[in-house]
């Protein structure tokens, strides 16, 4: 096979590229900027592209697939070549789908969690020494790489809601078509494509329809809104798993799990962690998994990146980092960090950095969400809504939305750095949710710095 990517450099399109050198086939690729860790991973493979910018000769007759990533415009001249040539232009979903036709597919889907049970799907079929592929949206211990394509009989995927390309404007998770479903919830998000809470929700419900007849949906019954959705798109040809949050009990700062009778010792904590990982048993049990196997396994599994993941802890000072953003992630990450550590001042700090969350108008939607944090900053930077081309978010809107007491509403990474140094870390909790950089505050540093005696 000879595949060529327009926008290589991308976080998965470069993954995806290593992968299929590995298995392979002959792999070329353009973009018009690379950062690091793609830009090292790709030379290391000899797949970086010898200039940065588009060529369109590199664009040939022989070329047996062409992979669109979303940083590539309607106008590259790359992808105009392909189709005056009448190549096939797959997205990056399409194409994983073609590699894994004959595969057992599972998917996971959802608003919030995918990565998650993702991550621990894949990190209970390794220690049952099981071959699979996988496609998952976070960096995971054990495993060297975020997607893999062999000939592998399994492929485990996270399915992501938004569009596939920019000129496939469809959801990544509707070219999947699973035999294993798994929909962990709904909570509106990225609004910037999905303008009202319909269209959002229809997205699943079209989700729903593309699940290989005979297969399963695996389906988080606590949430009332994907509750009432599954019931309203009975299916009569697949079958129906609802699950919940599984018997467990919490005792100095740790999580023990039983499922049919078996019992473990958690590295994670939380009830969204414990939905995650009863989706995950129930994904494993379909691929021919027992339950003493899958929690041996899942006592284990200490997170993926930047999921509720300690940072830095003493005796007195525990640190958390948590890609939380989405106003239902914020909250159940700290109901998490409380319910598993009650007696814990938690200093809680989210920062505004998607499109959604730095939208006036999508405010409200926080409304309660930091509500359980002793302490609490939002923090959002002047220059992120200039590179998003967005208005002044005005600090009373934020403080209106999140209706928290005490909320401090902060725009200057010295103001926030300030305020984090006033705060009292004796028997405390420090969770940082967001997912961007604080605009280069020393995040990572101060957590080693207030946990260093």
């Amino acid at each position: 096979m000879n595949v060529h990517f327009i926008a290589i450099g991308g976080s998965v399109m470069h993954q995806l590229a290593l992968a299929l050198h590995k298995k392979g086939y002959q792999v070329t690729g353009s973009d018009d900027e690379i950062f690091e860790p793609a830009q090292s991973n790709l030379q290391k493979e000899g797949l970086l592209p010898a200039g940065m910018g588009w060529y369109p000769e590199k664009i040939t007759p022989g070329l047996d697939a062409v992979i669109l990533g979303m940083h590539a415009k309607q106008d590259n001249p790359e992808l105009q070549k392909a189709r005056e040539l009448g190549l096939k232009i797959y997205s990056f979903p399409e194409y994983i789908y073609q590699e894994s036709r004959n595969k057992t597919r599972v998917v996971v889907g959802g608003s919030h969690g995918k990565t998650t049970t993702t991550s621990m799907i894949m990190h209970a079929l390794r220690k049952a020494g099981k071959d699979f592929d996988y496609l998952v949206g976070a960096r995971l211990e054990g495993f060297d790489q975020s997607v893999q394509v062999t000939h592998a009989p399994i492929i485990v995927c996270e399915g992501d809601e938004y569009p596939a390309s920019v000129i496939e404007k469809r959801p990544k998770f509707h070219f999947l078509f699973p035999h294993i479903a798994i929909l962990t919830g709904i909570a509106w998000d990225h609004i910037n494509v999905f303008p009202t809470f319909e269209f959002y929700l229809e997205q699943f419900t079209i989700f729903i329809q593309k699940i290989e007849s005979g297969g399963i949906l695996i389906y988080n019954e606590t949430d009332p809104v994907l509750k009432e959705l599954v019931l309203a798109n009975k299916r009569p040809d697949i079958r129906y798993q609802p699950y919940n949050v599984p018997p467990h009990s919490i005792a100095n700062g740790k999580t023990t799990l039983t499922i049919e009778a078996q019992t473990g010792e958690l590295q994670v904590f939380g009830n969204h962690n414990l939905l995650n990982l009863h989706a995950a048993w129930y994904v494993c049990r379909e691929l021919g998994m027992d339950a003493a196997s899958f929690v041996k396994a899942i006592s284990s599994f200490t997170g993926a990146a930047k999921r509720l993941e300690l940072l830095a802890r003493n005796d007195n000072t525990i640190v958390y980092r948590d890609f939380a953003h989405a106003p239902s992630k914020v909250k159940a990450t700290i109901d998490a960090v409380k319910q598993q550590f009650p007696e814990r001042t938690l200093v809680a700090v989210l920062e505004l950095h998607t499109f959604s969350s730095l939208n006036e108008q999508f405010m409200n939607e926080y409304n309660g969400a930091m509500d359980r944090a002793d302490k609490a900053a939002v923090f959002y930077s002047r220059h992120a809504l200039e590179l998003k081309r967005m208005p002044e978010l005005p600090a009373e809107k934020v403080y209106a939305g999140f209706g928290k007491e005490g909320l401090q509403v902060l725009n200057d990474k010295n103001d926030l750095m300030q305020w984090l140094r006033q705060q009292p870390y004796k028997n405390a909790c420090l969770l940082l949710m967001s997912s961007g950089n604080y605009d280069g505050a020393d995040i990572l540093n101060f957590a080693q710095e207030i946990t260093r005696n």
